[in-house]
């Protein structure tokens, strides 16, 4: 009764309300310094892992720079291109070269990257790599080291490797030679020619209306692709039918054929030999194009 008349009880109950907002306000301030020493403690641990990090990367960047290093420091001496009278010079040079030793000169047929004889990677050494990433290709040394080349035939032989007294160079692998037909098969285009030596003495090819790919989707894009694969089906009877022709009224040593990868499978049968070209155009152009590439020798001082 006092303190209400004294106004009192006004006074404790607000001093109540105010330790009650003082504890929260001390409850919410120990949570905010948990929280605070929480967040440090996360900063801590993640500036330790970008540590970390850094010195993975540091590492890491280090073994890259090691490896291009290496990689630089064995690289080809010389890499050309060489075609008609400049092969047949480069081809003749190296066939001038004779051993007084029968096992002077080796010469061999690496037809891929994992197929490299033992006799070539003893020579080689650490320079094998190279001989690896010019594969297919013929390789030649000779015992002094003042030869070291690989040469990328047209016409692949067996794979082999031998210790001579002279290079084994048959133009056979490398030039156009005796009478062969050469054809260009495209899905809309084909072309074949006669030839003696790199001289061609007979000519036929035609072009075929084949439809450009389509890709609206649906119903009418399968209709579309069956009557696209019917054109090319006929386009290449026609081809097979040429090329059965040629081979029937020839006497040829071989067929080659190039042109697009997914044609060249459906005459392979016709042929000898097969290779990928872009050659484009009319029939006539296309098929000179696609034969001065294919003739076309890669040669690479290692």
């Amino acid at each position: 009764m006092i303190d209400r008349l004294l106004g009192r009880a006004e006074l404790k109950e607000r001093i109540e309300e105010l330790e009650e907002e003082k504890r929260h306000l001390e409850r919410r301030a120990e949570a905010e310094e948990e929280r605070r020493s929480d967040a440090v403690a996360d900063r801590q641990r993640a500036e330790e892992r970008v540590n970390e990090l850094e010195h993975r990367i540091e590492s890491l960047e280090e073994r890259l720079e090691r490896a291009e290093g290496a990689e630089a420091s064995v690289e080809f001496r010389r890499v050309s291109d060489r075609s008609g009278s400049r092969l047949a010079d480069v081809l003749d040079r190296f066939r001038a070269v004779e051993s007084d030793d029968p096992e002077g000169l080796l010469t061999a047929y690496v037809p891929d990257a994992d197929s490299v004889p033992a006799t070539v990677s003893e020579w080689f050494g650490d320079r094998t790599e190279l001989v690896r990433r010019a594969a297919p290709a013929v390789v030649l040394a000779d015992d002094t080291g003042a030869v070291s080349a690989a040469l990328t035939p047209p016409i692949e032989p067996e794979p082999f490797d031998r210790w001579s007294d002279r290079f084994r160079l048959p133009d056979a692998w490398f030039r156009p030679t005796g009478r062969f037909a050469f054809a260009l098969v495209r899905s809309d285009v084909f072309a074949v020619g006669t030839y003696e030596d790199d001289e061609r003495v007979a000519f036929e090819g035609f072009t075929s209306d084949v439809k450009e790919a389509h890709s609206k989707g649906g119903f009418s894009q399968g209709r579309f692709e069956r009557r696209r694969e019917g054109q090319i089906d006929d386009h290449l009877k026609k081809a097979n039918e040429a090329l059965a022709e040629v081979a029937d009224a020839e006497n040829l040593d071989r067929m080659i054929a190039v042109g697009e990868r997914s044609v060249l499978g459906r005459v392979r049968d016709r042929t000898d030999v097969t290779d990928v070209s872009d050659a484009t155009g009319k029939p006539e152009a296309a098929l000179d194009d696609a034969f001065r590439d294919f003739w076309r020798v890669r040669v690479r001082a290692i």
